[in-house]
């Protein structure tokens, strides 16, 4: 059975004015007497004075949190157009900046060229129906690293007699971001010869030049 009681605080300042109300009204009917209403009235009066006073704070706050929020919104408004200003200044340093707690900014990227430069690239024909084309760069031919810059090497092939000279004729292979290539055949074209043409293509997809024709037979 439920209590008659009410668990809202509102709820129970209502309940008490109605029982209080009707028992003063009805104390003998009730088989009470003045005295027995007296602890209710005196907790009641207590009661309802701290229950207002927390709505009154509740307010209170309510209006505190939106006076701050306010407070804060404008705040941020100048702080964010000043650090604009500042921002703006070409002269202010990331050592400035990281005194005042503000975003550093990066060293501006250089913009990425056209390859100028050529790769050298080898073959490796120590598996059957298997060619391992390597390349480098033709400035840096000890080293696997790429040209500043450059996203990989194209690899175009030409399977045939006699090398194209005109690179049209060549079939795109891949681009490659690391050498080496790894080009695999089928039986058919075991004892055929297998030429390849490269060039270095930037992030941008810029290419250089082309890279000397090479070539091996294709192990069968």
């Amino acid at each position: 059975m439920p209590d008659y009681l009410p668990d809202q605080d509102a709820e129970l300042v209502a309940w008490l004015t109605n029982f209080v109300t009707y028992a003063n009204a009805n104390l003998a009917p009730l088989g009470l007497v003045v005295g027995d209403m007296l602890p209710i009235t005196t907790n009641q009066t207590a009661f309802n004075t701290t229950f207002n006073a927390n709505i009154t704070a509740q307010n209170a706050a309510k209006n505190a949190a939106t006076a701050k929020d306010l407070a804060r919104t404008n705040l941020e408004i100048v702080v964010r157009t000043l650090v604009r200003k500042v921002q703006g200044t070409p002269t202010v340093t990331n050592a400035q900046r990281q005194s005042l707690g503000i975003s550093e900014r990066g060293t501006p990227r250089t913009p990425t060229g056209v390859p100028n430069s050529r790769p050298i690239l080898t073959i490796d024909t120590s598996q059957r129906l298997q060619h391992t084309v390597s390349f480098m760069d033709e400035s840096t031919p000890t080293s696997k690293a790429k040209p500043e810059g450059v996203r990989g090497c194209e690899i175009w092939e030409y399977i045939g007699a006699v090398a194209p000279k005109n690179p049209a004729e060549y079939h795109y292979l891949t681009t490659d971001t690391k050498t080496p290539h790894i080009a695999k055949f089928g039986g058919d074209d075991g004892g055929k010869t297998a030429f390849y043409m490269g060039r270095w293509a930037n992030t941008k997809n810029e290419t250089g030049p082309w890279s000397e024709v090479i070539s091996a037979t294709i192990g069968a």
